[in-house]
């Protein structure tokens, strides 16, 4: 003996009055299409069934997308205030002391990195005093220090910035600090005709902060702008 369900009359005038209901719930039309294809037999192939999910897993596929494409978006979009802020703040002052001072300080929680540091090579092996004043931001090195610690001539790689994961800080660059550098951004500077190269490092302790493979537009644009205004102070 067999029982038939029926539905609800209430039920089934509320349906056929808003068709919609069923059609808005997947989990719903999930159901209706499994009973279906069990109406008709394991003998016969529904190829609208197929054709339907084949069409709803590339839906969900460009959902993904569109969600990866909008998220990448606001990263960036994000990034790019960051980077205006920092721009901003460090072309305010009109003292060069200031300026290195708000390097290593303000721009640097803007950019949210843990130290930022100027390197410039020098012949002079004798302590300048206005080095030694800014010495938590600025750091001297030899003349070819740059190419070796990038491990790449400027000539050869064409590169300007540098991302990349270390395992221990150089002292030259970080000097005696409280923190643990694990990540950093370098960025070459060309400061002029006739002066010796510069490298721009700002430091993380998050190991994941700056590694290849990330992109590296913003930060080029950041340096391309530091590197004008050391000109400007330096002439």
């Amino acid at each position: 003996m067999s029982t038939s369900l029926s539905i609800a009359d209430e039920l089934r005038e509320a349906l056929i009055a808003q068709p919609e209901v069923i059609l808005d719930d997947q989990d719903l039309m999930r159901a209706l299409i499994a009973a279906n294809e069990r109406a008709m037999g394991s003998n016969i192939v529904d190829l609208r069934g197929i054709a339907m999910e084949r069409l709803e897993s590339r839906l969900d596929r460009l959902e993904d997308t569109h969600r990866s494409v909008i998220a990448a978006a606001y990263e960036n979009l994000a990034g790019m205030n960051l980077i205006h802020r920092a721009i901003l703040r460090m072309l305010d002052p009109a003292d060069f002391e200031v300026f290195m001072t708000d390097l290593g300080g303000e721009v640097a929680e803007i950019l949210r990195v843990d130290a930022v540091r100027l390197v410039l090579e020098t012949v002079q092996s004798e302590k300048n005093p206005a080095v030694q004043k800014l010495g938590k931001v600025l750091a001297t090195a030899q003349p070819g220090f740059i190419d070796t610690y990038l491990g790449s001539p400027r000539d050869q790689s064409g590169r300007s910035v540098f991302l990349r994961q270390i395992q221990e800080q150089d002292e030259t660059i970080y000097g005696d600090t409280t923190f643990w550098v694990r990540s950093e951004a370098c960025v070459r500077l060309n400061l002029g005709k006739g002066r010796l190269p510069g490298m721009l490092v700002m430091g993380a302790e998050d190991p994941h902060q700056f590694k290849p493979g990330q992109g590296t537009d913003l930060l080029q644009f950041f340096g391309g702008v530091f590197e004008r205004a050391m000109r400007r102070w330096l002439s």
